[in-house]
């Protein structure tokens, strides 16, 4: 089955109630289909294949891809993680915290992956792809960004005391975005993606994402069909 014809087969997305831009465009959250569990290249066939790809084309991700990726880079693998409080997930945080936010940057809007749902929920309506800092990025299909929470450490499970050092935090935050991404990067190899990891508009973006002062972005890294 070629890519087009799967695109065809795939189960549409659910919308429900949403939110309106400045212009009355109304965004809707994204319900996303299970992910799956089997698929695509082994991971030692992908970390032959993983690679940065900066040419990436236009063409959309089926909503089983879209599902899949999201769940590969941050979702949740099993329902208990360590110390006796949370699930866990596909990437470690630091005691658990979980501090890394996956905002996602689609061609109608921006979505706050909520993986206990498995769902996409609106942030802000219209295209701010742009603010990945790529001109290629900007015609991309996704670009997720990378948003420290920093209040989440206070949340964790465990209470370690670098939890609460400023530059502790920093060396845990810059630490957790790396695993995530990597993860990205690998699940992109297995499928025949191209992804991209670079630095992002970070003066812009905590306005129009409507993030608190103790939300920082870091990073953002885009992903698609190689360009042909």
């Amino acid at each position: 089955m070629d890519r087009r014809t799967f695109l065809k087969t795939v189960p549409a997305v659910t919308l429900l109630a949403g939110t309106k831009s400045g212009f009355g465009q109304e965004l809707k959250p994204i319900t996303l289909v299970d992910p799956q569990r089997d698929g695509g290249k082994s991971v030692l066939a992908a970390l032959w294949d993983r690679k940065t790809t900066r040419n990436i084309g236009t063409e959309k991700l089926p909503a089983q891809v879209l599902s899949n990726l999201l769940w590969a880079a941050f979702g949740i693998n099993r329902p208990k993680g360590p110390f006796a409080g949370g699930t866990g997930r596909t990437a470690a945080s630091a005691s658990n915290s979980q501090e890394i936010d996956l905002y996602v940057a689609l061609a109608e809007g921006v979505y706050l992956y909520d993986a206990d749902t498995h769902i996409l929920k609106p942030v802000a309506a219209g295209d701010f792809r742009r603010r990945s800092g790529r001109r290629a990025a900007a015609r991309a299909p996704v670009n997720i960004f990378y948003v420290v929470d920093i209040a989440k450490y206070a949340k964790a499970p465990f209470q370690e005391p670098g939890l609460k050092d400023p530059e502790v935090q920093k060396s845990y935050y810059y630490v957790a975005t790396g695993l995530i991404a990597s993860n990205v990067y690998l699940f992109a190899a297995s499928q025949g993606l191209a992804a991209h990891f670079h630095n992002c508009d970070k003066r812009n973006t905590p306005r129009e994402f409507q993030l608190r002062s103790d939300q920082r972005v870091l990073f953002s890294q885009t992903v698609g069909y190689p360009a042909s």
